[in-house]
């Protein structure tokens, strides 16, 4: 009965084909069509500036120190007093990250005090040479008007809105989950999006109480 099991086994497997053909489409027209992403995605990092055009970067190098891949590199500066490029005392003079040994873990932007490095939705960063994967200052601080910069802005692949949307991150880390902060802007502004909306949904009640808002900080 063997050779009936081998004459049967095609038109088998043609049934499990013809059951499909009805059913809508799992599969998108990449790249013309993309998915949505969820808010906290993590694809390409950023640089910010406030919505003064002051760079957040305080060179501060705790991204560097929490960076489990060892993919950050950054040397800070002192701020000049006559045109200071930072809030800070001392700014990103160097900022580099290797994305050939990132592992996209968002633990630098968790790590920085000042909201300045956050991730995007764009993940299509494939190069001919493995330097070009190494994205300095140039490629990762937005102007100052908040654009954002990629190496090759001309390819199909890159869309601005990805770059553009990214703040997820920085949202998700500012509260800390805290219900008592729910609807208390808890980040600065920035150049790219200004002053995003607060949290919401921590707690059941789709308002706080202002006595909430006002709790303790510690």
């Amino acid at each position: 009965m063997s050779w009936f099991a081998d004459i049967l086994g095609p038109f088998r497997g043609f049934a499990v084909t013809m059951r499909q053909v009805g059913k809508p489409r799992v599969t998108i027209k990449y790249p013309d069509e993309k998915r949505v992403k969820p808010q906290r995605f993590h694809g390409r990092h950023v640089l910010n500036r406030y919505d003064d055009g002051q760079e957040k970067c305080i060179g501060c190098e705790l991204c560097a120190g929490v960076c489990p891949a060892n993919c950050i590199y950054v040397r800070g500066a002192d701020n000049p007093t006559d045109a200071p490029v930072s809030q800070g005392e001392r700014y990103g003079f160097v900022y580099e990250i290797n994305l050939l040994r990132c592992i996209f873990c968002a633990m630098c932007v968790e790590a920085c005090p000042t909201q300045a490095i956050t991730m995007t939705h764009l993940f299509e960063m494939s190069v001919d040479d493995r330097d070009d994967a190494i994205y300095t200052k140039d490629e990762l601080l937005v102007d100052r008007d908040g654009t954002p910069n990629h190496p090759e802005p001309a390819s199909k692949l890159i869309e601005l809105d990805e770059l553009i949307a990214g703040d997820g991150w920085m949202r998700a880390t500012s509260p800390s989950g805290k219900a008592a902060y729910e609807g208390v802007v808890a980040w600065t502004p920035s150049a790219r999006n200004g002053l995003l909306p607060p949290e919401r949904g921590q707690s059941a009640s789709p308002e706080v109480p202002i006595e909430a808002q006002e709790g303790d900080n510690t």
